[in-house]
């Protein structure tokens, strides 16, 4: 999860402006975008409602958790 976009700079390829062109890889992009959109929805679920007030839900919260720790 925390490969993200599977990008990368080039240290040749920095524009006139001083902004560094990223290549993205096409397929790790749809890859993260479905992944997240099944996310999303398994959020506004009513099984993760039910989940979140008895305590047993995980997924979410390890994710929310590993982006804390990121972000620090």
């Amino acid at each position: 999860m925390t490969k993200g976009f599977g990008g990368f700079v080039e240290k040749n390829k920095i524009n006139a402006d001083g902004k560094a062109k990223i290549i993205i890889d096409d397929e790790e992009y749809k890859n993260l975008m479905r992944d997240y959109k099944k996310i999303k929805k398994y959020m506004k679920s009513p099984l993760f409602q039910v989940k979140t007030m008895d305590g047993t839900e995980t997924y979410v919260s390890k994710l929310i958790e590993e982006s804390k720790d990121l972000n620090m």
